[in-house]
């Protein structure tokens, strides 16, 4: 039956018949090649301190830019999700993306980060950015959705997620220092450009390093697909999708305005010139995240599951940020970052688990593993944080004086980037925590979700 797929080659995966849970080598080599994933989206931030403050590129036409870019990105995610539900090849439908998307995505890394002009030519320099953009973006939506699309359909269980979350985000703890901390102290040594350049070849190397154990069920592919306006149709009123979206959105609103103001707050706010601090404050976020996960993971998420865990880490991480407001010393903003960091750690242990668990549930109600559209869908929304984030610093660099071009910056400054990297992320974490209050697939009902899904895949399985 011709479903409008797309047809794609790649090299072969294995592809497991049974449910049986997935070794342990196996669920390290997913959790790693998430490192090469990771340090790319991490070291993103890093481009409005690149062209603003580096090569002096007017913060307004930047954060006008980015925020065109958000639109753009909130409409390829979808459909690249789609695009990824409805191709078929022999190797399945997710892992030829992550294996011809890599090279392009890994070069605009690089790319962006070797600006030929300086703000001096603003329009050649915005237009550079733009094309060099558009190429990372659009393969890294590839990278990504495909990457997730393959959580829930290799890991079935509750606890089989949990463990492979613990491995994945212990990675992404040292992809954030890879990609955040250690960056602005590379970059005073090295330059940004062979800053990109490096870690660039190194995200390409970790993701063919561990791309060969990845596999697909062959299940997932033998169902006629909704067709994208119907499945629009659905996930818009899927009050758990909805919800759980929302408040990501809201965390990533947070670590966004964290990540991309940090370098500012230090340099004008703290004082401290140079990119040591804010990697230590960066650095002690992360590692903060890192520490936290097995207890948060044992004590919190195993007896409570993901939507209790999401609310007590939005509640640490949005009161966390709160002292940034008045904090004048390197060692306050340190103990700030070291709470900040304690609830970073929550909600990263248990974001990708409680959308599987809506994925799951989406296939009960149509019958359909659409992970890819899922995935992309969220992306749509997600992407919006990244435009928001943009406007803010617009809207905050304009209001209280902050010039690129001037040798000194006004008093003004110094509380702007206060107020940039303190309420943002406690509104968001605030609104977060309201929505999954409502969360709606908890309890009862998610124990008969589980239950229902387990049995008519034995079902299916017993007549195949």
């Amino acid at each position: 039956m011709d479903n409008g797929a797309t047809s794609l080659t790649a090299p072969p995966a294995t592809r497991p018949e049974s449910e049986a849970p997935t070794s342990s080598a196996v669920r390290w080599r997913y959790a790693l090649l998430n490192l090469g994933l990771v340090i790319p989206a991490q070291l993103s931030s890093f481009l409005l301190l690149y062209y603003v403050d580096h090569l002096r590129l007017d913060p307004v036409k930047f954060a006008a830019l980015m925020s065109a870019f958000a639109v753009y990105n909130a409409v390829d995610n979808p459909l690249i999700g789609h695009l990824s539900d409805r191709t078929r090849s022999r190797w399945g439908r997710r892992l030829p993306y992550l294996w011809l998307a890599t090279l392009p995505a890994m070069l605009g890394l690089a790319l962006m980060f070797n600006a030929p002009f300086s703000g001096e030519r603003p329009a050649e320099l915005l237009l550079y950015f733009a094309a060099t953009w558009l190429l990372w973006e659009t393969a890294s939506t590839m990278l990504g959705t495909a990457y997730l699309g393959l959580l829930p359909e290799m890991f079935r269980s509750f606890a089989e997620r949990s463990d492979v979350a613990v491995r994945m985000n212990a990675v992404q703890v040292v992809g954030l220092l890879l990609g955040l901390a250690f960056p602005p102290l590379l970059a005073a040594r090295l330059g940004w450009g062979a800053v990109g350049a490096g870690l660039a070849l190194l995200c390409a190397a970790l993701v063919y390093g561990n791309l060969r154990p990845l596999f697909e069920r062959p299940q997932a592919n033998a169902a006629p697909l909704m067709p994208l306006l119907a499945l629009l149709r659905l996930t818009f009123t899927n009050r758990s999708f909805l919800t759980v979206v929302a408040a990501q959105t809201m965390r990533f609103l947070a670590t966004g305005v964290l990540a991309s103001g940090m370098g500012f707050y230090v340099k004008y706010s703290l004082d401290e010139p140079g990119g040591a601090v804010t990697s230590l404050l960066l650095a002690t976020a992360f590692v903060t995240a890192g520490l936290c996960l097995w207890p948060w993971h044992r004590f919190v998420a195993q007896p409570y599951g993901a939507r209790t865990t999401l609310l007590a880490a939005f509640a640490v991480s949005g009161l966390a940020v709160v002292p940034l407001l008045w904090v004048g010393s390197v060692a306050g903003a340190v103990l700030t970052t070291v709470l900040f960091g304690a609830g970073l750690s929550g909600m990263i242990l248990m974001g990708d688990v409680i959308m599987a668990d809506v994925i799951d549930e989406a296939e009960l109600r149509s019958g359909q593993r659409q992970e890819g559209a899922y995935y992309g869908l969220s992306g749509l929304i997600i992407t919006l944080s990244g435009g928001v984030t943009a406007v803010l610093f617009g809207w905050v660099s304009h209001r209280y004086g902050y010039d690129p071009s001037l040798a000194a910056q006004p008093e003004t400054v110094a509380q702007g980037f206060r107020l940039f990297m303190s309420v943002p992320p406690l509104v968001g974490a605030a609104l977060a925590f309201v929505l999954l209050w409502f969360y709606p697939l908890r309890g009862e009902r998610l124990r008969a979700m589980r239950r229902e899904l387990a049995a008519r895949r034995a079902a299916s399985e017993r007549s195949s």
